[in-house]
Order: structure tokens, then sequence, then C-alpha cells
């Protein structure tokens, strides 16, 4: 981490961090330049390494295995040859990540296409809160790339075409430190109201160069590299580009503290499912209720991850009962494989992803209305059987990426439909869902988790937990900045 001149760990502010419940600015977030995820990452993975993890690169879970309510292990693909492995275990944890690959424009990397919750789907598992899908306010413009909210947490200011600091007219006290949620729906506003930047007034500027070269260099060389490489401007010298880009999903695989997926009995009661687990952007816990504050998500991975282990190896020290894997187990996760692999006609995943990405980022993008959405939803039940009859060319086995393309394809089909349905059905204002139809938040009848339940296509409730261990819970009340 980046360290202060005296030893201790810098912390700087990043969006809607406050103390007080918003009296005042919080420099809150541990950091390492402008690449803490990374650093992160490469520091679990060199602990792995050390401990001999044996890691299955290049392997597409096609199903998981849960009989009788209790998880007996997965079933893979393996990239490289094609071939099919049975993966048994006593405990399996899904650490699939986001699904932002639902929409045109994101952050998220390609492979980012909601495998984990698109395989529970097709188990009858439902999915929790998928109408939160959070636009990150500084995505490169075209390119949807992420430019850290460190950059505004250094001092960079948005400004529109006029050169005008815009968000001191929406959130005059965090001007463009305000909730991610508040700063992209400002952004959005500025464009659709003329005062948009370039020739077509499509984005606004990130303006970066009143901080100096040095700071630059010292605290945001991740931000200055993807600048000039993929946005051609040198913050340095001149603005950034930027528009909102889909980041990052709040909902996902309901979970309890532990990590153990939750889905629901015959009466709507949580029911634990032994022996599988989920951490993670893939997960819903819920800490980040309908909007997720900057640095959150790393501290819900390290928090939530480290519990997920330490509770699956209480378990094994106590002993878990293991059950293989039947042969009619293997026909089942094979049924979809096989289709795809059989297949003669239809058409190509590339194009029917395209298609799912243009009715997603149209017609529920940052803002959203009710008919908007009925006919969005509507065109999503035209794209379903489309999608199911995929057509893959290329029957080949060795690094057939067009296979992994089409089994993608379905998984982000599911979790796309799930966020379209549970969006359509919220009929409210809350967080990170902005609706023009419903500009309120309406505690009354939507102070709850929603569930996607599974085959019947469509959202029930789960109540919010208000009864806190260690302290009074926090009421509802209106955001301002």
């Amino acid at each position: 981490f980046s360290r202060l001149e005296n030893g201790k760990i810098a912390q700087r502010r990043f969006g809607g961090h406050t103390v007080k419940e918003g009296e005042a600015p919080a420099f809150r977030a541990c950091y390492a330049a402008d690449r803490t995820g990374h650093m992160i990452l490469q520091t679990l993975y060199q602990k792995c390494v050390s401990m001999g993890v044996t890691f299955f690169d290049e392997f597409q879970v096609l199903d998981i295995k849960i009989d009788d309510g209790v998880c007996r292990g997965v079933i893979a693909y393996e990239v490289a040859t094609g071939d099919i492995h049975i993966f048994e275990a006593r405990a399996v944890t899904f650490a699939t990540g986001g699904f932002g690959k639902i929409y045109k424009v994101s952050s998220n990397a390609h492979s980012l296409t909601g495998d984990g919750p698109g395989i529970l789907y097709q188990k009858g598992i439902p999915l929790e809160d998928m109408e939160f899908y959070q636009f990150h306010p500084t995505g490169i413009y075209r390119l949807g790339i992420l430019l850290s909210e460190a950059a505004r947490g250094e001092g960079g200011i948005l400004r529109n075409k006029d050169g005008e600091r815009f968000m001191e007219r929406y959130a005059p006290n965090a001007k463009d430190l305000a909730g991610r949620d508040v700063v992209a729906r400002s952004m959005v506003l500025e464009i659709l109201e003329g005062r948009g930047c370039g020739k077509d007034g499509d984005h606004v500027y990130l303006k970066l160069d009143h901080l100096g070269e040095e700071t630059l260099n010292a605290k945001l060389p991740g931000i200055l590299e993807l600048s000039r490489t993929f946005a051609h401007a040198d913050p340095v010298r001149e603005p950034i580009p930027v528009v909102p880009t889909c980041h990052y999903m709040m909902g996902g695989i309901p979970t309890n503290v532990d990590g153990q997926a939750l889905t629901l009995d015959s009466e709507g009661n949580d029911k634990v499912i032994d022996g599988f687990f989920a951490c993670g952007e893939a997960a819903c816990v819920s800490v980040h209720g309908a909007n997720r504050l900057g640095g959150n998500s790393l501290l819900d991975l390290i928090v939530f991850g480290r519990a997920s282990g330490l509770f699956i190896e209480n378990q094994l020290k106590e002993g878990i009962s293991h059950k293989s894997v039947s042969n009619d187990d293997i026909e089942q996760g094979m049924n979809r494989l096989n289709k795809i692999n059989n297949s003669k006609s239809g058409e190509k995943a590339p194009v029917l992803r395209s298609e799912l990405q243009t009715i997603m980022q149209n017609y529920f993008g940052v803002f959203r209305r009710g008919d908007y959405m009925k006919k969005g939803i509507h065109k999503l039940n035209d794209l379903k059987a489309r999608v199911e009859n995929v057509h893959l060319e290329d029957k080949s086995s060795a690094f057939n990426t067009a296979r992994i393309e089409a089994l993608e394809l379905q998984n982000l089909f599911e979790t796309a439909y799930a966020t379209a349905v549970a969006a359509e059905g919220r009929t409210e204002s809350r967080g990170a869902h902005a609706r023009e139809d419903f500009q309120e938040r309406d505690d009354d009848n939507w102070l709850c988790h929603s569930i996607y339940m599974p085959g019947k296509r469509e959202i029930g409730k789960r109540a919010v937990n208000m009864t806190l261990k260690t302290m009074k819970p926090f009421e509802p009340k209106v955001r301002t900045y």
C-alpha cells in the first residue's frame, strides 16, 4: 500500500465517503497508487503459489451438482483439449465476479458473463437484487474502460462543454465525489440537456492537468497509461473524454455472512445449500444495499472471502459426508454443451451477444422507465429462442473459443433477463436503480430485497435484516451531498 511519510498506510477520499452520516468527507480508502485491486490480486496469487494451491487454468464450469439440497461438485470443460472433467468436492465456492458484459459499454473484462449466477439459475436457485447495477462515472469515451475514482479522489474535476464544474449544481458539498450513481446520472443529464463535449456532444471531460505532472506520475500512473493508450489524451496537458460505464452488480447469489448460498423453501424462508458458497461480486450478502461505495468491493472480497474459507475449514474439521457424482448427473450437465456441439443451423454467438447488449444498454441503462423496460423485456423474449439455438460452426476441440462464447452467451442471457425483470418490477427509485416514472424512494413497499424466481420469471420479496448484533441499525433517510 502507498504510505505516508510517517510510515502509516495512506488514505484518500472516495465518492460518498463521509463521517457522521454526511457531515464531513472521510479520508477512508487505503490505496496502492491507482492499482489497489491489482496489488491485492498479486499478493493473493503469491500466497497461493507459496502454499501449493493447484490452479486449473482455462477450465469452464458447465454445471454444478446439487442433490437433495447438498452440493456435490462441478462438471467442467477443458478449453485446451475439449475434455470433460468431474470435480467432486465437499465444498464448492463460486467467485465468478460480475456480469457487466450484459451491457454494450462496460468496464468489465470480456470473461465476466454471469456464468456463476447463470448456472445456478438453471438449477432453480433464486437470484437477489438483480436490478441494482452501478454505472461508474468515468469510463473512457466509447470504450468504457475504467478510470479509477482515485482520479477524483486526488482532486480531478468533471467539466461540461462550457468548462463548468457542473457537479457543483447537483451536489454542492461533495461535488465530484458524490455517490457514483449521483455523478453518473448528473453526467447523463448534462449530455441530454445539450452541454456534452465533443462534436456530437455525447461525453464530458475529466480534468487532471491542474494536479501537476509529479502528482499524476506518483499517484495516478495507471490512469495516465490508460488515457494515453486508449483515449489518446495526455492528462498532464489535456482533459480526458469520459462517459458512465456499467461497472458493478450489487445483487447476485444470495448468501449469509459465512458465504453459504441461500435458496427459499416452499414457505419462502431462507434455506442454506449445504456445501455451496459464493463470495465477491457474484454474491449478494448484501453489505452494499442498492448502491456500493468506492473501495467497498475489495473490502467485501477480503472480509467475506476469508469468512467463507474459515467456515469451510471448520466444517471439514467436523466432517462432511461425501457422495459421488452419478452418470445421470454428468449427462444432465452435458445437455447444453451437447446441444451446441450438435447444432446445424442458427445464428452465431457474437451476433446474438451484440443484440442482447444493445437491448440492455438502450432499455435498462442509467435512467429507466416502465414502458421502455416492458418493450425491452418483449425484445428479450423474442431473443430467447434464438439464444437457445445458437449455432457453433467450428466443431474442433482444442482451444475452441467460439464454443466458450456460445456457452457464455446463454449464461449472459439469463443474468440479463433477471436484471430486466427485477428492474421493471421495482416501482421506485433507490440507489443505482433510477426510474423516471417513479422518482422517489418507496420504503413502505420496497424497503426489501428483490428475489428473482427461476422458472416463474418474476420477482418476489425478501426482508432486509434490520436486527444488528453490535449497534443500532441506521434508519433510512434521503441522501444529500
